[in-house]
């Protein structure tokens, strides 16, 4: 479904944007509030390291604004325009939507974010391999 090498591959399944072998992240589910932030330092196939500069994630609360504001249009357009609720329920509607979502904002931010600044590379094993020599 999601070829691998696309942005919107690595974005969706939090897998290194270099590599696209793993998963970022120590813990799959971003409902695991404890966990939620903690990441490989590098990527065990390619070896890019996640936190490229320090504070490097804090970026990611721009593209975390951009997602909290996508999500309360969506909300506020299926509840008060679609299903024609009043504006009060609409604006419980954007709440419930936020709060329930806000794990996977927090962690699609930062995989739009890292994406940004890193591409896929198809032969990252044969640059791997020279650098090794």
């Amino acid at each position: 479904m999601l070829k691998k090498g696309s942005k919107l591959n690595s974005i969706l399944t939090g897998s290194c944007p270099k590599c696209q072998e793993e998963s970022m992240y120590l813990e799959n589910n971003p409902y695991k509030i404890s966990s939620i932030y903690k990441m490989h330092e590098n990527c065990s196939h390619c070896g890019l390291k996640y936190s490229i500069e320090p504070s490097f994630f804090y970026g990611a609360m721009y593209v975390s604004y951009g997602l909290g504001v996508a999500f309360a249009i969506a909300a506020y357009v299926i509840s008060y325009v679609i299903l024609e609720t009043t504006v009060k329920t609409a604006f419980i509607s954007i709440i419930v939507t936020l709060i329930v979502l806000l794990p996977v904002m927090m962690r699609y931010s930062r995989n739009i974010w890292i994406n940004m600044f890193v591409s896929f590379e198809k032969n990252w094993k044969d640059k791997l391999k020279k650098e090794t020599k």
